[in-house]
């Protein structure tokens, strides 16, 4: 099962909006026959790759994959027909199906077809493999990174808006293998208006080989800009490129701007307002993953990623801290209204460590609003 999840792990770039999974086939000694990963949506499952490059092999092996095998035909036909098919005599999964509407199903179907069905083994290690995929699954909402680079002393920019670059190359290049892995990226007007953004991925910066570069940019992150009036400039560089672009504004906005912006390559989409006429937040993450999108990315300034962390709609943080001081007239890292002690935001740091000369934190949020 380790190695299945190794396997799984070369789909980080390239299966949304499906699961990476990972699949082994051995004989009853424990040696390897096959193995398969699933690379690309439309593409084989894990399971299938791993059945063809075993042949007759398979008849009276044990299966070990890192998801429970599917039971529904969608662009491709169910797996498990294939293992029964096949004659495997055993399946060890790592986890169950997150959807609740065919959680299970999959393994009662081989249970049925005479097949042991043993599971599930390294589940955390499995899980953690499809975070945003098990969170649209079962709460219909994908799951949120907030992307953020600071200095020591906590600034971002300077008083001016001044911010390039705060942070050294190897940050940059651990930026775009975020991006890479994200469905959408979500920034704010202001950021397009002062910094000007493709926030595309780009396979020549993300200091991984040629090939698994090109293929992990082949298929651009939507680009998600948050602007209530339509402020966005129709020349904008977010606008340009081969990613596509969709500006969620409110039913107050202005028709005309919006006509001008989708006639520069955006889709213009209006969503609830909250209480201070803003896009509602919560709408926007239920759209998006009604556009099946597993993993998001906020990359704006500091007023978008504080409301997003303030509204509890975070699940993790990533903070980029460089061994720079701005001073205390530099701008913060989240705008947030705390005035006391007892009002503060609890993180759990998961994780530290060196990206280049820059140090990265990773944090789990324990906000509930």
């Amino acid at each position: 099962m380790a190695r299945a999840v190794q396997l799984a792990q070369r789909g980080l770039y390239t299966t949304m909006p499906n699961p990476r999974v990972g699949c082994v086939i051995a004989d009853a000694a424990g040696a390897i026959l096959a193995e398969g990963w699933h690379r690309r949506a439309g593409l084989p499952h894990a399971e299938i790759e791993a059945l063809q490059a075993a042949g007759g092999r398979a008849a009276d092996a044990t299966v070990y994959v890192t998801l429970e095998p599917c039971s529904h035909t969608g662009r491709t036909g169910p797996c498990v027909e294939a293992l029964v098919a096949a004659g495997v005599a055993r399946l060890v999964f790592g986890m169950e199906d997150p959807n609740p509407s065919v959680s299970g199903s999959g393994l009662q179907k081989l249970r049925e077809a005479g097949i042991e069905v043993e599971g599930p083994v390294l589940e955390r290690e499995c899980r953690a493999l499809n975070p945003g995929f098990i969170k649209r699954m079962t709460l219909g909402l994908p799951m949120v990174r907030c992307k953020s680079a600071m200095s020591l002393d906590g600034r971002t920019a300077m008083a001016s808006g001044e911010s390039k670059w705060v942070t050294g190359p190897a940050a940059r290049a651990d930026v775009q293998r975020l991006r890479a892995r994200s469905c959408a990226i979500v920034t704010g007007v202001e950021t397009v208006r002062f910094d000007n953004p493709n926030l595309n991925v780009r396979a020549d910066e993300m200091a991984l080989e040629l090939l698994s570069a090109e293929e992990a940019a082949r298929v651009q992150p939507l680009r998600v800009i948050v602007d209530s009036q339509l402020r966005t400039p129709v020349d904008a560089f977010i606008l340009q490129g081969d990613a596509p672009t969709l500006i969620c504004t409110t039913e107050r906005a202005d028709s005309s701007r919006s006509e001008r912006l989708q006639g520069a390559g955006a889709e213009v989409l209006a969503l609830p307002a909250d209480s201070g006429g803003r896009v509602d937040l919560s709408a926007l993450l239920r759209e998006l993953a009604r556009r099946q999108c597993n993993e998001v990315l906020i990359e704006s300034g500091a007023t978008l990623s504080g409301e997003f962390l303030y509204r509890g709609h975070v699940d993790e943080l990533i903070v980029y801290m460089a061994p720079k001081l701005l001073g205390s007239s530099a701008r913060p890292l989240f705008e947030l209204p705390i005035a006391r002690m007892g009002s503060v935001l609890p993180v759990t740091i998961t994780d530290m460590r060196a990206v280049g000369h820059d140090w990265r934190i990773t944090a789990t949020t324990d906000i509930e609003r």
